[in-house]
């Protein structure tokens, strides 16, 4: 055990303060380690938390709702009072009895079923405005952001709005009693307010069992129960009711909360908004993923097992802290950076991952958008009170500020001017924003002959303020007139200004023909990114990195950053001839001793056999290029261990869709209990995406291999660059952008 993981505090004000922060050292040196004060391992690596998620077999959630800071004796006695008998929740239950659940429960959360009531919503927003609108001063905690979110989930449970401040002192007393750590004297008081809770719990269900019509969740779980009570039981009904009213409104407040200080800290992105209402989705993602409300989540080991190659015992009890995995910089480029931009912002895991992802999410981006559209249309000039102090409510799992004080100036309002300012709204689709609405205002800087057909392009953002940084192997995605493409990075991290290559395709689908003909200093454009799915593992013995042609602009960082950590490497570059080879003059400068030249018109071919069978112990292939010279390297590497080799493509061969070819399928989602029907003209992912199920993306192209699903039975037509002929065969994986059940085979996928 390291120093640094026999002295990790979960309750010390660092942690309190700022996780992410706090477990930095740990996604460094030891993501997965035993914490002696808490009695748990610590998982703090994105990868990890997400395998996690994925398994809830092996990594039962039965403790989620344990308390932490084990009660009092006494404690006890005062819940037994009360008849406290707290039971299984959808949070904490294990596999079959949570899907049945889950299954028979969902219907009230698919996104056609709650679009409607973002009307309600700001109906709520604008009356609690209305109401401070004049004042230019207050606590949106108190003013708004914790009432809203609960008038919200009352509504949509079916609950009476009775005595809402009671209910708050309720919700508090249950974060503190499962995840907070309240002294001897604070667990008697804190039992009395839970034990309080549970009979208002149950007052409350009997109470609506009386009015069998009655609309909400809550009414149409109570007539789930009369249909099915071996699935949704009695005594499950009791526990939901509390756990629920909880859940629907703490973690909206918290995160609304947590959104609003990060917009108004960081403000030219709350100024972005304000002049541009469409950004407000991925901000609120952003958010979400930078300091989200739902920090961290426990889970048992039921077997022996290894996380992040940590051996792992069974009964072991982990924390894997979501809010470390969403500041880890091997899932996010410029991870602690605040980028309402950043186009995989949506892979944060603040709602989970899985068959245990949070089902109320999409009410929650619904309540942070329209508060988020409200205040950025009718108090642009909104801003923090200076000198403000932050405090939270000491827990393991769930964050937000106690008090949030801003202030304006009235007579700034710009609904003064303009009353009608007041009635206009702004709609957003219910779901996860889609990357296509996200980009950033760039500038063409400098446009410069790199090669015989290729030209480099320096970006520089628009506003003039830093573009975020990047990896080695990272890239972005340019849209200039009607087209998206995507190009490496090629320039220094250290410099914000962004070099690209690109190559002129006589034979490709136009847009790189379009780039050289407009391209001009001066010319605004737009751009996604950067990402990264070419990434970089710093692990090895020794790097050989092969390029060939226009391949070499994601594998010239690469060997910078080698040089600059001297570590051992060795550089193949191949092309036609030296004058059609981009950035030769620099990699001869720079990377002398390391580099071999090929050029064809000289002569001189790549021995790819020989590279690969001179490659050391725990070494590494990394190559860019041509298909023919990927598809050797891929059979020559065969017999290595996994992750030798590691490849990017330039580009796709799979056609976009033909409705009148394709063949229609079904797709059954086993952790979602849905069939869906896909089209002969919709991909796999659009369907996906339409039934509420969030799978993240990005190249859309079957080229990078973030929308992959697993694949539990079904034929699957492949049609990516990124699974090998082995791993097809296999049939266990598909990527959902581009891939289909072959020959209209259904296919059933672990969503």
């Amino acid at each position: 055990m390291s120093r640094a993981s026999a002295e990790f505090d979960v309750f010390g004000d660092q942690y309190q303060l700022d996780p992410a922060d706090a477990l930095r050292w740990s996604r460094d040196r030891e993501p997965v380690f035993y914490s002696p004060k808490l009695g748990y391992w610590i998982v703090s690596r994105y990868d990890d938390v997400k395998d996690i998620f994925r398994d809830n077999i092996l990594f039962s959630p039965r403790n989620a709702l344990e308390k932490i800071t084990p009660v009092s004796e006494q404690a006890r006695r005062v819940l037994a009072s009360y008849n406290y008998g707290m039971d299984r929740t959808l949070v904490n239950e294990d596999e079959p009895a949570h899907m049945e659940r889950r299954r028979a429960l969902s219907e009230h959360f698919i996104p056609e079923n709650l679009a409607p009531k973002q009307d309600m919503v700001r109906t709520l927003v604008r009356k609690r405005m209305d109401a401070i609108i004049d004042d230019g001063r207050a606590d949106l905690v108190e003013a708004m952001l914790w009432e809203v979110p609960l008038t919200v989930a009352l509504h949509f449970l079916g609950i009476p709005e009775d005595d809402m401040a009671t209910l708050r002192k309720f919700s508090i007393a249950h974060t503190v009693n499962t995840w907070g750590h309240p002294t001897a004297e604070e667990q008697i008081q804190v039992a009395h307010s839970v034990g309080q809770f549970w009979q208002f719990a149950g007052q409350v269900l009997a109470k609506m069992r009386n009015e069998p019509n009655g609309d909400g969740w809550m009414h149409y779980a109570i007539r789930r129960n009369a249909e099915m009570p071996n699935v949704v039981t009695d005594s499950y009904l009791h526990s939901m009711m509390m756990a629920i009213i909880v859940a629907a409104h703490e973690t909206t407040a918290h995160a609304s909360a947590n959104a609003f200080k990060l917009l108004l800290t960081h403000r030219s992105a709350w100024q972005d908004i304000c002049a541009d209402p469409s950004l407000i989705p991925n901000a609120v993602e952003e958010c979400l993923r930078y300091s989200g409300s739902i920090v961290a989540w426990r889970r048992e080991a039921t077997a022996d097992c290894a996380i992040g190659g940590v051996a792992i015992p069974k009964g072991a009890k982990l924390l894997i802290v979501t809010a470390s995995g969403n500041h880890d910089e091997r899932h996010f480029e410029d991870a602690d950076s605040f980028d309402i931009y950043r186009d995989n912002a949506v892979d944060h895991l603040t709602f989970g991952y899985g068959s245990h992802q949070c089902m109320g999410k999409n009410i929650a981006r619904m309540e942070m958008r329209v508060f988020l559209a409200e205040f950025s249309r009718r108090l642009p000039h909104l801003h923090l009170v200076p000198d403000q102090e932050f405090t939270y409510l000491p827990n393991t799992s769930f964050r937000g500020p106690d008090h949030l004080w801003v202030e304006w100036n009235p007579e700034k309002n710009p609904e003064r001017v303009d009353p009608g300012l007041v009635d206009r709204s702004r709609s957003f689709a219910v779901g996860a924003p889609l990357r296509n609405d996200i980009a950033r205002r760039v500038r063409l800087r400098r446009v410069t002959p790199l090669a015989d057909k290729i030209i480099g392009l320096e970006l520089e953002d628009a506003n003039g303020r830093t573009l975020p940084g990047w990896s080695p192997g990272a890239h972005v995605e340019i849209c200039i007139g009607e087209y998206d493409r995507k190009y490496s990075l090629c320039g220094s991290p250290e410099d914000r200004t962004y070099q690209l290559a690109v190559l002129r395709q006589e034979f490709g689908r136009g847009g790189s023909q379009h780039i050289h003909r407009v391209a001009q200093p001066g010319m605004e454009l737009r751009m996604r990114g950067p990402r990264n799915h070419f990434r970089f593992d710093e692990q090895a013995s020794h790097y050989v990195l092969i390029a060939g042609g226009i391949g070499i602009t994601p594998i010239i960082g690469m060997a910078d950053h080698l040089k600059s950590q001297n570590k051992t490497y060795e550089l193949h570059f191949a092309g036609r001839s030296r004058s059609a080879m981009a950035l030769l003059d620099r990699l001869e400068k720079d990377h002398a001793t390391q580099l071999t030249v090929y050029s064809s018109q000289e002569g001189r071919r790549a021995d790819l056999p020989a590279i690969v069978a001179d490659l050391p112990h725990n070494g590494q292939i990394y190559a860019c290029g041509p298909d023919r010279m990927i598809e050797a390297l891929s059979r020559l590497t065969a017999h290595l261990p996994q992750g030798s080799f590691r490849f990017e493509h330039f580009h796709t061969r799979a056609p976009g869709l033909d409705a009148e070819n394709e063949t229609a399928f079904d797709v059954v989602l086993s952790d979602s209990g849905l069939v869906l029907h896909v089209p002969s003209n919709r991909t796999l992912l659009d369907v996906i995406r339409s039934a509420g199920v969030d799978v993240p993306s990005d190249c859309l192209e079957g080229l990078c291999g973030t929308c992959e699903a697993a694949v539990l039975d079904g034929e699957i037509d492949h049609r990516d660059r990124v699974l090998t002929s082995a791993e097809r065969q296999r049939a266990d994986r598909v990527m959902t952008c581009c891939s289909r059940g072959k020959n209209g085979c259904s296919l059933t996928l672990a969503l």
